[in-house]
């Protein structure tokens, strides 16, 4: 497998609206407000595509949206953990899909590094919401992701940097 990774812009938002909607089921328009409306870090997101035929293999796109606006309810459960939280420097992972083939291959790794150096530069730790039903929470963990909230959605976790 050979691939390129480049970076995303604004133009790639049709890209991930088509990915979120196959991979995860989520209704098109929902999902074409999130990325119209979540503060997207086009800079950081990656696309990864094979070398040869230019397919997609996998996206990554972070997003600079704060933790109470993908789980209001830490303002009142939680306010004093929120506040610790925004007083430092955090970027989010908004959606991590890999094509199933490329699943447990070094892709991801590969994705994840090719922003590390800024991500390690730049901010104290990203911001990583989880869906209950996904199966990337020990994928996380194994990064050293650790949880810090949950709510009837999302297991929320933060890994540090």
């Amino acid at each position: 497998m050979s691939y390129i990774l480049n970076r995303m812009t604004s133009a790639d938002a049709p890209l991930t609206v088509e990915w979120m909607v196959r991979q995860y089921g989520f209704a098109q328009a929902e999902v074409e407000d999130w990325v119209a409306n979540l503060h997207f870090n086009w800079p950081l997101s990656v696309k990864a595509m094979d070398k040869d035929s230019g397919e997609v293999l996998g996206l990554l796109n972070m997003s600079d949206y704060r933790i109470e606006e993908e789980t209001p309810l830490i303002a009142t459960e939680q306010p004093a953990l929120l506040a610790r939280l925004n007083a430092q420097r955090y970027t989010a992972v908004f959606s991590f899909i890999v094509a199933p083939q490329y699943r447990g291959t070094r892709l991801n790794y590969d994705i994840l590094m090719n922003i590390m150096p800024e991500l390690k530069a730049n901010y104290d730790f990203v911001f990583v919401p989880v869906l209950h039903q996904l199966k990337t929470h020990q994928y996380w963990q194994r990064w050293g992701a650790k949880e810090f909230y949950r709510d009837a959605e999302c297991v929320y976790y933060m890994l540090p940097l």
